[in-house]
């Protein structure tokens, strides 16, 4: 099924199955990527035009003999897509044949160009995944040849022969294209699932509603919906629809992929619910009250769902853990010397690696602190943020970049990456432009 991996490309980017029907992230395959596609789905192509040819019956001699033909190769040197606007994908296909014909006298072999045009619909299944249909397609055959020029095959024989290759191939090649076609929405079906955000967490991606096609791209609108434990994660407020500008990215990519607001404060509230985000960090504390430095424990617990907050050229994060700090007692067991009500603002850098979106981040500015409770009498703050500085803002960036880094998986089809990519930030949203690469 590897050339309806191929063939599949255009339309596999862009699948996974969800339930709701905001969308929160766009998809567009640009020209460029038809482009792609047609190069890759040159050798799937001619693969599946190698057709059976039945005998043909030669009536030149005395006798009737059954005459054995078979095709020896099928060379693509051109295939074109092109996007039909409010439809779908025309195909146009040059592909040249070779063909053995097993005469008793003598062995004879041709030539024959044949040009293919198919024009394919793309619409949505019941279960919110691409489907490709074959609208209309024809085949037009040009003037058989024998191989070696020789020219040496009687003229009446080579006209029947000629006319029994071009019936055969004008039942046939659509009925291939066809079965292609069919392959490839075979192959898009086996993309519905969850791929792992972490060890209990996933995202589903599906259609909200049937593709848009211009004369420039194909845009699907996806919805992602994560999984905590198997059970949705669900915004306190409903998104606002997502609409993708026109021209937004870099001209000439192959496909532009916009993430909503939406997205990123569902999965920070995946990472906030899943308790992902805590940690617990040793360190030395002193202050008024210890005459010694003193191993300490900081209990940094997110009661509240960290913000993302985007704008032109600029992603930030806010966190406000409730950081408590306990000391060892003589009897080893931890006492809870004060807590802390903390805000840290992180800068947030995007990247794409593969298939998955990545983050890492750096703090902005001061860390900020108030004293929530103390069970050691006054707190020095100053004190504090110096601990707060040299103990807790390493440990909490080393913590959020590895979850960050594990990523969060983008629409995509088994086997493809996306190359080069580009990201900008626009106010509310952001875009990745990228190249793509089908791995075989």
């Amino acid at each position: 099924m590897a050339w309806a991996h191929r063939l599949g490309l255009l339309l596999a980017l862009l699948l996974p199955m969800v339930s709701a029907s905001t969308p929160g992230t766009v998809v567009r395959l640009n020209k460029a990527a038809l482009s792609y596609v047609s190069e890759i789905g040159k050798a799937p192509l001619q693969r599946a035009l190698q057709v059976t040819v039945p005998h043909f019956l030669d009536w030149s001699g005395e006798v009737l003999q059954p005459t054995r033909i078979r095709i020896l190769n099928v060379h693509v040197p051109r295939l074109h897509l092109k996007f039909i606007a409010g439809f779908g994908v025309r195909l146009l296909a040059a592909a040249n044949f070779t063909f053995k014909v097993f005469r008793a006298a003598e062995p004879l072999e041709l030539t024959l160009p044949v040009e293919l045009l198919a024009d394919t619909r793309v619409t949505q299944s019941s279960i919110r995944t691409p489907v490709v249909s074959i609208s209309t397609c024809s085949s037009f055959s040009g003037h058989a040849n024998e191989f070696d020029g020789s020219n040496s095959t009687p003229h009446a024989l080579l006209v029947l022969l000629q006319k029994h290759i071009k019936a055969v191939l004008s039942n046939k090649l659509c009925l291939s294209i066809s079965n292609l076609v069919q392959g490839v929405n075979v192959h898009l079906g086996t993309l519905i699932g969850l791929n792992p955000v972490g060890p209990e967490s996933q995202i589903r991606y599906s259609m909200v509603s049937v593709p848009t096609v211009t004369s420039d791209y194909i845009s699907l609108e996806v919805n992602a919906v994560l999984f905590l434990l198997g059970k949705p994660i669900v915004l306190p407020t409903d998104a606002t629809h997502f609409v993708l500008p026109r021209h937004v990215g870099t001209e000439g990519s192959m496909a532009t992929v916009g993430l909503s607001q939406h997205l990123f404060d569902s999965a920070l509230l995946l990472l906030q619910k899943s308790g992902a985000l805590n940690l617990d960090i040793t360190g030395q504390l002193v202050a008024r009250q210890f005459p010694e430095p003193m191993p300490v424990v900081l209990k940094v617990r997110l009661g509240a769902t960290p913000v993302a907050m985007l704008h032109t050229n600029n992603a930030t994060l806010r966190l406000q853990p409730f950081v408590e700090v306990l000391a060892a007692a003589s009897n080893s067991a931890f006492q809870s010397l004060f807590s802390l009500d903390v805000v840290v603002n992180l800068s947030l850098q995007l990247s794409v690696s593969k298939v998955k979106l990545q983050g890492t981040t750096s703090v902005l500015g001061d860390v900020q602190l108030t004293v929530a409770s103390s069970n050691v009498g006054f707190i020095d703050t100053d004190r504090v943020r110096a601990l707060m500085g040299t103990v807790f803002e390493k440990p909490l960036l080393d913590h959020l970049n590895a979850l960050l880094a594990m990523g969060i998986a983008l629409p995509g089809v088994v086997s493809l990456q996306y190359v080069a990519p580009e990201i900008f930030v626009y106010e509310g949203y952001v875009v990745i432009s990228s190249e793509l690469f089908y791995q075989s």
